[in-house]
């Protein structure tokens, strides 16, 4: 049995195959990223189509495919020809502040997470839609001639891969538009952020039976289709409640299973969310929580000449950063879980004449931790949390953040030696139901803490980022 995965991620897109206990990267295509505003963050929808496109050609002897994407990034396109009329507007884009904030002052906050469980916030994709709507001509045509599609990038790719105008439970879930109890688009949501119902695409579970598409001649099936974090939660083999992960991307992201029904209403400011359907098996939830700027936040410190190869930063000479008054706030994009603040912005604290460049790059990397261990200590208090947590992404690649992590949290850091989670947990949802194929070769490296957690590096980090945000 050979399973295919398509991860289609925020800065690229990558093909993997599946196959006796071994998961093999076939081919990975990078996309540029354009910065229109202040703010916006897009995507060419062609380009990303074309590499998925050039994804399925690599997988072309995969007996099933799956296909994971970046979750709340969205565009419109028509329906009939299933040509982009938009750019997509990725996550990482805050162009409707205003909206969600308009809507906060006007007290629709609470209703909104009643039904969704999802604050008001730009990164989730129905004030983007809305935003489309309001502003590309060609939407309100197509929309007059019934032929507007809006959606998340996964119905698009669905439109163009298989015909059908489709999403899953976990990317809907994203997008503040799905009522969480019923599993369907809710009307009074979409009345509220102004997107019509009958542009929006059918619900699907996370397996299910998509379609086929044509890969050379050959008719492949495609099982599944899910956001990346749902895959990588399933693929670090989360099953129970309180089992987490954390991905170490271009943002950082926190998910630990929360059981057969949702926290509404987190007082921590966690997001409930589907971790996954099967079939017409009840779902499963999770609590969420992301933290915006991780390995972005790293790569903004290189461009910026902090330091030049990542290999430098994997260790320091000096005491930690914190410890010597020095503090960083990775709010290049605004603050998500738990204070969401996008209006927040990055700042140091207690810098002086003899700090150098990598003293700077010591604490972006311990600011980053602390953002993620305020995540974590949030939700051990809805779910608890096991002693040990395991770890993915590129940015687990650096043992200082790893080994921070493992001290401010009082808990082991499992880091895998797969690299690929997202996209072998995509797979293996694909083969949900068909002849298993597990992973044999998983070794993983370990950081212990020396101590209890450092609550006292987490009241100082906690004390900046309440200065911040009153500053903002």
């Amino acid at each position: 049995m050979k399973l295919g995965a398509i991860d289609q991620g925020t800065t690229s897109t990558r093909a993997l195959m599946l196959s006796d206990g071994k998961a093999e990267v076939c081919a990975t295509f990078t996309h540029n990223q354009f910065y229109p505003a202040t703010g916006w963050v897009e995507h060419d929808p062609r380009e990303l189509l074309k590499n998925v496109l050039a994804c399925c050609d690599a997988l072309v002897s995969a007996d099933a495919l799956g296909l994971d994407n970046q979750g709340e990034s969205c565009l419109a396109w028509d329906r009939k020809t299933g040509e982009p009329i938009s750019p997509v507007i990725v996550w990482q884009d805050n162009r409707t502040a205003n909206v969600t904030n308009k809507l906060k002052m006007d007290g629709h906050e609470e209703r909104v997470k009643a039904l969704s469980g999802l604050p008001l916030d730009p990164y989730f994709s129905a004030t983007k839609l809305a935003w489309i709507l309001a502003n590309i001509g060609e939407a309100k045509d197509l929309l007059s001639e019934k032929r507007l599609a809006l959606g998340t990038t996964d119905a698009f790719f669905m439109q163009n891969l298989v015909g059908r105008f489709v999403t899953d439970v976990t990317t809907a879930s994203r997008t503040s538009l799905m009522n969480l109890e019923t599993m369907e688009w809710d009307n009074e949501l979409c009345n509220l952020f102004g997107v019509p119902t009958d542009t929006l695409p059918e619900i699907l579970s996370t397996q299910d039976e998509f379609g086929e598409l044509k890969v050379k001649g050959r008719m492949i099936p495609l099982r599944a289709s899910v956001v990346d974090q749902q895959a990588s939660l399933y693929g670090h083999g989360c099953r129970n409640v309180g089992d987490a992960k954390i991905t170490l991307g271009t943002g950082a992201f926190a998910l630990a299973i929360n059981g057969d029904s949702p926290e509404m209403n987190d007082p921590h400011g966690l997001l409930p969310t589907v971790a996954w359907r099967l079939g017409r098996e009840a779902p499963i939830y999770a609590l969420d929580g992301g933290v915006y700027n991780a390995a972005s936040a790293v790569n903004w410190a290189r461009r910026l000449g902090l330091f030049s190869e990542y290999q430098q930063i994997n260790t320091f000479e000096t005491p930690a950063a914190i410890d010597r008054g020095l503090i960083f706030v990775p709010a290049l994009s605004g603050l998500a879980c738990p204070h969401w603040q996008r209006e927040s912005r990055a700042c140091f604290e207690g810098m002086s004449l003899d700090t150098g460049p990598l003293d700077l790059v010591q604490a972006v990397l311990e600011g980053v931790a602390l953002r993620i261990a305020e995540v974590i200590f949030a939700m051990d208090k809805s779910v608890s949390i096991g002693e040990e947590i395991t770890v993915d992404g590129g940015l687990s690649n650096n043992s200082y953040i790893c080994q921070f992590l493992a001290e401010v949290l009082g808990r082991s850091i499992r880091v895998t030696n797969q690299s690929e989670l997202t996209a072998i947990g995509c797979a293996q949802l694909a083969g949900i139901g068909l002849e298993e194929v597990s992973i044999t070769e998983n070794e993983s490296r370990v950081y212990t803490p020396n101590g209890k957690m450092r609550l006292d590096w987490m009241k100082t980090f906690s004390s900046a980022v309440t200065r911040l945000s009153h500053s903002s």
